[in-house]
Formats: structure tokens, sequence, C-alpha cells
């Protein structure tokens, strides 16, 4: 058997060939199982590393998720107070607009008296009392811009227009020589909107439809 000499601290150790050869199987099995150790734990740092990767991941979407919902309640927000400012301000308008509309409606009492003091008047009376009536017509004009500045606005029809009950009062009924049946045939008193709503319906005459001449029923018969 052969021996082989060795120095560890300064004394001197006789291994055999075999001994020595399984030292070194032992050293070399220590060595692999080092690296094998080494090789598990990189190993293992990787897996953790793509596990915290994929709870970032997850975060990241869990983040906009939630940017996106309240980007929604942000943009519901917005649109529900525009919403608010739009109706306070048509409110407001009204408010403004149709606020008057018994104190409109009780002048257009006097406007027709001012008409009808002056479909009245003569030539005789327009000549002894021109400044008076003048008087009264600017009276009127000033009434009907007063009207037109809070927008309150005449409807003035007109003989042989179309009778509409949205605008127009039917006051009688009756036939005429010229104008067809459902037709004004006499305006009494003009009709007023204030706004986008009726006022004041036109009081009108409407036509129970044409009277036929007396020689061409002759004719006929």
């Amino acid at each position: 058997m052969l021996f082989e000499k060795y120095a560890v601290k300064g004394k001197v150790f006789k291994m055999s060939k075999e001994n020595i050869e399984a030292d070194q199987e032992h050293h070399e099995e220590k060595r692999v199982e080092e690296q094998t150790t080494s090789i598990n734990n990189e190993v293992e740092e990787v897996e953790i590393s793509e596990v915290e990767g994929e709870e970032q991941e997850k975060t990241f979407d869990e983040l906009k998720e939630e940017n996106k919902d309240l980007s929604d309640k942000m943009m519901r927000a917005l649109a529900e107070t525009e919403n608010i400012r739009k109706r306070f301000f048509k409110e407001k308008k009204d408010a403004e607009v149709y606020g008057g509309t018994k104190l409109a409606r009780d002048l257009l009492s006097v406007l027709d008296n001012l008409n009808r003091a002056l479909e009245s008047v003569d030539d005789q009376m327009k000549e002894k009392q021109n400044a008076f009536l003048e008087g009264i017509e600017l009276t009127k004009k000033e009434l009907l811009n007063t009207f037109s500045n809070h927008e309150i606005n005449e409807l003035a029809p007109m003989e042989g227009e179309k009778f509409d009950p949205k605008f127009h009062q039917a006051m009688f009924e009756g036939p005429h020589p010229n104008i067809e049946k459902g037709n004004i045939i006499q305006v009494m008193a003009n009709g007023f909107t204030i706004g986008d709503r009726l006022l004041r319906a036109a009081q009108v005459g409407v036509s129970s439809g044409v009277i036929q001449n007396k020689e061409e029923d002759e004719k006929e018969n």
C-alpha cells in the first residue's frame, strides 16, 4: 500500500492512496453540493422576483382601474354641476320673464282702452284736439315699447288668415261672402305672447262658410 505524507499544523500524517481519493471525492461532493445550493438559491431568488413582479403588475392594474373609476365619477360630477348651473340660469331667466305675467295681463286692458279711444276719434276731433290725440298715441307707443323690453310681443292676425286655436280665441262664427270656412273674418282684439308662452289669445270672428249668391242658386236650380 502506498502512503503519502501530509503536513498539517506542523504535524506529518501518512495517508494511503485510497484515503486520498476518498478525501478528494468528499471534497468534490461538498463542492457539488455547494454549487447545487447556490443554484437553488438563485432559482428561489428568481421565483421570488417573478412573484414580486406579478404583484407589482397586479397593483398597477388595480391603480389604473381606480384611476378610471375616479375619472368617471369626476366626469359625472362635472356633468351634474353643469346641469345644475344651466337649470339655475333657466329658472332665473324664467323668473325674470314670467314673474310679471299677472301685471302684464292686467296692463293689456289699459292698452285696449287706448286703442278704443283712438278708434273712436273722427276727423273733426283730430282737428280740434290734435295735441291730446298725439299724447294718447305716444302713451300707447311707450306702453308697447315697455312690453317689448320684457319680451311681451303683440299677435296681430289678419282677415282671411287661418284660425289657429293655439293663438286665437273665436268670439263668434258667421258666414262671409269671400272668406272660406275656418278663416278669420274680423279681429276684435290683438293677442300677446310673453317669452314662449301665450299671454292672451287674439279675439277674432271666424267664417262659417262662403255666402252663395242668390242668382247662382237660381241658375243651379
